[in-house]
């Protein structure tokens, strides 16, 4: 068969096999168009931070829009001599008919709160699963640490420069994207600035330097190609005795006698903060104070901090490889599990994960998850998961409880209340009206203004409040009550 992966855009197959065996099975079993709830919900935030971003909505929206197995598929299905022709002949019929739910991109969120609820036929509910879990997983990580470095940045710019550190292709576009949503400024990845129209950035590499028979021959040559935009790359042999008296020398030489001012000078390597406060102090006295200092090298949030509490001349940051692989926690940890499954009566049973290991314990039952915010002051108070068919009165007052510890209670006055799960597709139809990417970043921008600073720390951040309904946590009692040991 012909290699044509980079080809591919129908997604349908991106599915753990066991998704596979288990649909022909409720086939077999008359369970084919049993309704089924699966809720997706992580249970960790990465980095041990406050909050992760939501991210990967769009994508999501694309794979299943563009559901179908074609003949390549069912043939490849058919030679493994495992399924029956019932089975094949479903999948070449196969029409995504399910409701979907979802917490928009851009929204801070928290563990154990559904992100994704899908209710429909079981076997299509069931099918979903990896290729849902892939998309949020990976774009809420990245958009998750992303805004970790943009935050550390106070206000400076942050570039993604992650393209060829990337675990693949996918991971470095998408991953750019996702980095977008969480605040930086813009990519060097060229086809993800084209298929997202995120602006595009980029100058030199040291090759370029090395190029020419001097340091100074480099500058000159790129100076004349981007008169308007010359921004030098200074470290290539030494940043203080060379690169800076060059890039000087240039802007003296070359740039001002034809009225353009040199942009910005990047540092790559050494001690950021002693070389850019030297840099710094030479430009200034050259006349350039105007000139911006850029650095990269293997940036986080923490060297980043660090840098500018050590008083670091910076102004611009290029953030790579510990940005595009969220290198300190590369997995997101988000799950998808059974919440509900349709009785002969036709109504939809709870269903519940019980395990020994408490964290694992899952929440029964269709939900729905409310965003509690203060008032006078428009930030975020709580979060509270209910079941699908409570509703939250805001003219009065609703006391919190903590599930675990439920002696710890609040009564929350004076607030409104908004629901975070937004219907997405009804009996398989797009209902959602897609946002452009420009409106969700400033759109998760805002929301991460909703949110005290003291939930935003990156270390021991204050535990944001989500808790269960009164109604909810009965049931889930009940189970447990049940499936005593």
């Amino acid at each position: 068969m012909k290699n044509n992966w980079n080809l591919r855009t129908n997604m349908t197959m991106l599915t753990d096999f066991y998704e596979l065996t288990m649909m022909n099975g409720f086939l077999k079993n008359g369970m084919k168009d049993r309704l089924a709830c699966f809720d997706l919900f992580f249970r960790s935030v990465p980095d041990s931070g406050g909050f992760a971003i939501c991210a990967g909505l769009q994508q999501m929206i694309d794979y299943l829009q563009d559901l179908k197995f074609d003949e390549e598929d069912i043939a490849y299905l058919e030679g493994l001599n495992v399924f029956e022709k019932e089975f094949l002949d479903y999948l070449k019929d196969f029409k995504f008919s399910c409701d979907v739910w979802a917490i928009e991109e851009g929204v801070p969120i928290f563990p154990d709160e559904p992100i994704v609820k899908v209710i429909g036929p079981l076997m299509q509910t069931q099918m979903i699963e990896t290729m849902l879990l892939v998309t949020i997983n990976h774009q809420s990580l990245i958009a998750t640490k992303s805004s970790r470095i943009v935050r550390a940045a106070k206000d400076r710019p942050v570039m993604e420069f992650g393209a060829r550190r990337a675990q693949g292709y996918d991971a470095s576009t998408l991953g750019a994207r996702a980095a977008y949503i969480a605040g930086v400024s813009g990519t060097s990845s060229t086809i993800a600035a084209q298929q997202f129209d995120i602006p595009a950035l980029g100058t030199m590499a040291h090759s370029w330097v090395q190029s020419f028979p001097t340091e100074y021959d480099a500058f000159v040559a790129y100076a004349k190609g981007y008169p308007d935009n010359t921004q030098l790359l200074v470290d290539t042999y030494n940043t203080l005795n060379s690169g800076i008296p060059n890039a000087i020398k240039l802007a003296n030489e070359v740039l001002i006698p034809n009225g353009k001012r040199l942009k910005a000078i990047r540092i790559d390597s050494g001690d950021l903060t002693y070389l850019t406060i030297k840099a710094r102090n030479m430009l200034d006295a050259a006349g350039l104070q105007d000139c911006k200092i850029t650095v990269s090298n293997s940036l986080d949030e923490y060297l980043i901090r660090d840098l500018l509490v050590q008083g670091a001349e910076i102004d611009n940051f290029g953030v790579g490889e510990r940005l595009i692989t969220s290198r300190s926690e590369p997995v997101f940890g988000g799950v998808y599990k059974l919440s509900g499954i349709e009785l002969e009566d036709g109504e939809l049973s709870p269903r519940m994960k019980i395990s020994d290991n408490p964290g694992k314990i899952t929440n029964p039952g269709a939900k729905q998850v409310w965003r509690f915010y203060d008032k006078d002051t428009g930030y975020a108070l709580a979060d509270l998961i209910t079941l699908d068919d409570e509703e939250i009165d805001p003219n009065h007052d609703y006391e919190i409880f903590d599930p675990y510890h439920t002696w710890k209670r609040k009564t929350l006055t004076n607030f409104n209340v908004k629901k975070l799960l937004k219907p997405i597709f009804v009996k398989g139809e797009l209902v959602y009206q897609e946002k452009d990417l420009k409106d969700i970043r400033d759109f998760c921008t805002d929301q991460l203004n909703k949110l005290w600073d003291s939930i935003k720390r990156f270390e021991n951040p204050q535990t944001y409040y989500v808790d269960l309904s009164q109604k909810l946590w009965d049931l889930k009692q009940e189970f447990l009550d049940e499936h005593k040991q």
